[in-house]
């Protein structure tokens, strides 16, 4: 395939010599040109007409002087975002997670919202755990939150003592790859009045003389409430755990993301494991991922709904809400917001607020937009309106 490669290459400089095309096409077009000269058995006569024909489609593709990029990119997001359910879907086959997608998730996107309704990450493992199915099932109760309930066998309120009495199955922490000293001393953490032998644990209310029965009832259920639902195990901010295996690997995604805590975990393959909350990887990986972030969440979000979006208009989008180094939404908080126009900023949200606003700081309008130009009546400067003519008088 490099000869292939090669020979395109040099049918290129012939052609840029011969006839000064000035074709300078990218490493993937030369690809493709390869595999359709092999595929298709193509003389050189063809594969030189070929080469014209796409260097006319290229330069046809490419954005003209004056065109309205970002009207363009707001279109063809908005349109098929009308096509959009609006429903929660299982994730990626995987029946016990929920995750949002459609029309709500795309507006999670542009919003830049920080609380997502269902953060979820996908964790990949290093060449060398990926197939450790034992490491991986370790790693998985590590990560996902565990509770005393998990691990119960027998649980009892005894009125008689106001004590809560659990017993632990020591199957199921075994199974559940726990540490028991870890969960004892959770346990005497929590519940000063917790006396633990073997697998059973006792834990006293706290009883006073001058409460009434009911009262001492209320506190003991508590108690067991607050018992049953102690964290033993986990990392902050992920709940669920699903392991799976697909053809090549052992993969979690959870319920939840720390993308932080578990990028610091050893046997993680921190290229590919990632969230789905756009802020948290420009906080762990910088402003250049969340950018890349936005481009792969929206792109699936459009492709999953069988909606096919050009990936530019999307980097557009990606790009200016990123563009000062921060994660900004695309409304009244944002950009929308933020924009020079004074006319523009009011025809957006809010106008009465922003004339005034603008007038007590003494703004000046400079007309450089689209919007603005609009609203007084002129032409835009854009398309046949970007020209300006001039006369020069000293020639007349």
């Amino acid at each position: 395939m490099d000869d292939i490669i090669t020979k395109v290459n040099d049918t290129i400089v012939q052609l840029n010599e011969k006839e000064d095309l000035g074709i300078n096409f990218p490493e993937s077009y030369i690809e493709d040109l390869s595999v359709a000269y092999v595929k298709n058995e193509l003389t050189d006569d063809e594969l030189m007409e070929l080469i014209r024909k796409l260097k006319q489609a290229y330069d046809r593709a490419h954005v003209e002087a004056g065109e309205a990029v970002g009207t363009v990119a707001a279109q063809s997001v908005g349109e098929p975002g009308t096509q959009m359910t609006m429903r929660t879907f299982h994730y990626a086959g995987v029946t016990e997670l929920n995750v949002t997608l459609g029309l709500p998730r795309l507006i999670e996107i542009v919003d830049a919202r920080k609380d997502i309704a269902t953060p979820t990450m996908d964790i990949y493992f290093d060449e060398e755990k990926r197939n450790d199915e034992e490491f991986v099932r370790t790693l998985a109760n590590q990560i996902g939150k565990s509770t005393i309930n998990d691990i119960l066998s027998d649980f009892n309120l005894n009125y008689g003592t106001m004590e809560v009495e659990a017993v632990l199955d020591s199957r199921k922490i075994e199974e559940k790859r726990l540490n028991r000293d870890d969960i004892n001393a959770a346990i005497q953490k929590s519940f000063k009045k917790a006396e633990i032998k073997d697998d059973k644990i006792t834990i006293s209310s706290q009883k006073s003389d001058s409460k009434e029965p009911k009262f001492e009832i209320r506190e003991l259920r508590l108690l067991a409430d607050k018992v049953r639902d102690l964290q033993i195990s986990g990392i902050k901010g992920i709940g669920k755990v699903i392991i799976r295996k697909d053809d090549k690997e052992w993969i979690i995604h959870t319920e939840g993301s720390n993308l932080k805590e578990i990028l610091d975990m050893d046997g993680i393959d921190y290229r590919r494991t990632t969230t789905n909350n756009i802020h948290e990887i420009g906080e762990v990986l910088g402003i250049e991922a969340a950018r890349q972030s936005i481009i792969n969440e929206a792109q699936n979000t459009l492709s999953e709904q069988g909606l096919s979006v050009d990936v530019r208009h999307i980097m557009l989008v990606s790009d200016i809400m990123t563009s000062e180094g921060i994660v900004k939404s695309i409304g009244r908080h944002g950009i929308s917001g933020e924009k020079s126009s004074v006319l523009a900023r009011a025809a957006f949200e809010e106008t009465g607020k922003h004339l005034l606003r603008a007038s007590i700081r003494g703004e000046v309008d400079d007309l450089t937009g689209i919007i603005e130009n609009i609203i007084i009546g002129q032409p835009i400067p854009l398309g046949t309106g970007s020209v300006g003519v001039k006369m020069d008088y000293k020639n007349e």
